[in-house]
This record gives structure tokens, C-alpha cells and sequence, in this order.
């Protein structure tokens, strides 16, 4: 078994583990430059990213790309395929001058060929992986992507184990009032308010480029909205570690007015059941599991489970105990407690 495969068993946390599964990577094959991020399951959008020089550089031209333009092998659809792993070059047919973002940004960067794979765990996204050549002829060959085929699953179950296991309750209720940042149609900040700087301070897991003024994950829900600015845009919303225990939510709404199109983006802690559903998803949970824990955790008794679902007692029973087993505990009073923060 390749090392790299064994990677999700050492207990590493999400920066961690990406840094040590692309040393890994390039003992393997050649990539000249990466963009590696976790993301949230629920909406893939980025809640943590290391990316590469020269791929930091070009942060923007490649979100807009993502978020708001057609083009060949995006993260979304790799992440809902059969085949969660696809090349430039076989996307396009060898004709890379097809694709918008080769001839936008990454022909400019010197960058040809592109591997891009959507990491899935459990039939849930928990990251994606994009690996870069130097322009020239040839990209990568076919054992290469068969290699991150057969890696792909492993490095999807280490980024959940991560969340799994670095994804304690906060230590006490958190009080702070959110936060407010609002963001230009060129994401430039045009205002930020000081609460807003205290949660950039507190969130954990920081491998995005130094250079950006804001995290990667702000800029990625509020790309994500520009791709349809000129209709009813939903809001965007991801989810980011917060040192300290606990998850920040951040969610981009747009905002019209005589400034023209704005957008703001509000920080504040996770919810309960924002924090709880990321954590039993992590956990590896069945869908039926995930919805008698989630019941449990709503402080519902046996019998309102069963009516609610329509399953008899001893299959709630048989569902919590898988629950327990997951989580190393023995009671619905410890559960309660690993995703509320009280004492158990």
C-alpha cells in the first residue's frame, strides 16, 4: 500500500494533511504547482485552501472561472460524477485552447496540462485537488490519473477524519455579535466592521495565500453569487473552523442599491444544527443514522422517533448504537454533549 494511502490514519489535521499528502503526491509524479482545499459537503464551496505560487496570484481570475463561467472539469460537477478525477487535456480533447481557463489564466502563468480530482468520502465531497504542468506538449499520462483514482477515496476519508476528529464544541457559548464585511462586484472591501476582524482572527486552519486581504472561503461564496448578479442571486454560505472549538458560518448575500451591486458577508458562530450536521456527516453516518441522530440531538424520545420516521423501536435502537459506536460513546446524553459543549 502506497504511504500516501495510509495518510488519513495518522490523526492530521486539515492543513496538515494537505501539506503532507502533496509531499507525498510529488514522490510520485511531477506537479509544478497545486491548489488543494477542503470544502464544505453541503455547498463545496472552500473552507480552507493551500494554494501554490503562481496559482495564489491569480486567486480572482480563477474563482470568477469556477463560479461564474462555463469551462470543462468543474469541482461541482467532478464531485456529483462517476469519475471524480478528469485532465485538461482529456476534457478538451487536446485542444487546451478550448477552455477559458487555459487561455485566461493559465497560459499566462506558464501552466499547461491540468489534473483535477473531487476528493469523496462516504458520498460526500470533503475537498478537491488541482494539479498543474508546466506548459509543453505532453500533460498528464494515463497511469498518472489512474493513480489519483485509486488515491482519490483515501485522500477524501483523511480531510473527514480531520474534521472528525478536530471538530470539538466550543469551550464556552460563544457571545460575540457577528460580524459584517461588505464586498464591491470586484470583491474589493469596501467596508468591515470591528467585530468582523475579531472572527478573521479566530478562524483556524489558515493555509490560504497570505496575500489576500480575505480568507479564501469569504471571496469563494461571494464569487459564487456574481454568477448571477444580474438575477435573484441565493445567498452563499460555507462553514470555517474557528480556533477555539466551534465552526464560523459565513454567509455572502447580495445588496442593491445606489452603489450598484454589493455584497455582504456576515460572520457569526455556527448554529447548533449547523455544527451538529457537519460533525455527524463527518462521522461517517449513514443517511438513516444521520436522521435518528439528528432527531436525538432535537431532545425527541423514542416514541416520537419512531412516528416521525416510521420505524419500529428496536431499528432506532439498532441505529443508535451504530451512532455511539462512531462516536465512542455509550449514551444519547453523550452525544448531546460531544456536539453541544456541555458536560457530559
Amino acid at each position: 500500500m502506497l504511504a500516501i494511502e495510509r495518510l488519513g490514519d495518522h490523526g492530521l489535521d486539515g492543513a496538515d494533511f494537505r501539506r503532507e499528502s502533496l509531499h507525498q503526491l510529488r514522490s510520485l509524479l511531477s506537479v509544478d504547482a497545486a491548489f488543494f482545499a477542503s470544502v464544505d459537503p453541503a455547498t463545496l464551496l472552500f473552507t480552507a485552501a493551500l494554494a501554490e505560487e503562481p496559482l495564489a496570484a491569480a486567486t480572482s481570475q480563477f474563482l470568477d472561472n469556477e463560479f461564474a463561467r462555463a469551462d470543462v472539469n468543474k469541482f461541482s460537477g467532478l464531485a456529483a460524477s462517476t469519475d471524480s478525477v478528469g485532465t485538461l487535456d482529456h476534457a478538451t480533447r487536446g485542444d487546451r485552447a478550448a477552455s477559458a481557463r487555459y487561455r485566461e489564466v493559465m497560459a499566462p502563468l506558464g501552466l499547461g496540462d491540468e489534473l483535477r480530482v473531487a476528493l469523496v468520502s462516504g458520498g460526500r465531497c470533503w475537498g478537491v485537488l488541482c494539479l498543474h504542468r508546466e506548459d509543453a506538449a505532453s500533460g498528464f499520462a494515463e497511469d498518472e490519473v489512474g493513480l489519483l483514482r485509486r488515491v482519490a477515496p483515501q485522500l477524501g476519508e483523511g480531510l473527514r477524519k480531520g474534521v472528525a476528529l478536530f471538530s470539538s464544541a466550543p469551550d464556552a457559548p460563544i457571545a460575540e455579535g457577528p460580524g459584517i464585511i461588505v464586498l464591491g462586484a470586484d470583491l474589493s472591501v469596501v467596508s468591515i466592521n470591528p467585530r468582523a476582524e475579531h472572527w478573521l482572527g479566530s478562524m483556524d486552519d489558515v493555509d490560504w495565500p497570505a496575500a489576500l486581504d480575505l480568507p479564501l472561503p469569504i471571496y469563494a461564496a461571494a464569487a459564487q453569487l456574481l454568477a448571477d448578479r444580474e438575477g435573484s442571486p441565493e445567498p452563499a454560505a460555507t462553514r470555517v473552523r474557528r480556533a477555539g472549538g466551534g465552526w464560523i458560518s459565513v454567509q455572502a448575500s447580495p445588496l442593491r442599491g445606489t452603489a450598484g451591486f454589493q455584497i455582504a458577508v456576515l460572520l457569526e458562530a455556527a448554529s447548533g444544527s449547523q455544527f451538529s450536521s457537519l460533525v455527524l456527516a463527518a462521522h461517517g453516518l449513514t443517511p438513516a443514522q444521520d436522521r435518528v441522530a439528528a432527531l436525538v440531538l432535537q431532545g425527541r424520545s423514542t416514541r416520537h422517533i419512531v412516528n416521525e420516521l416510521h420505524i419500529s423501536s428496536n431499528t432506532v435502537q439498532e441505529h443508535l448504537r451504530a451512532v455511539f459506536d462512531k462516536f465512542g460513546i455509550g449514551s444519547r446524553r453523550e452525544l448531546v454533549a460531544a456536539l453541544s459543549g456541555r458536560p457530559r
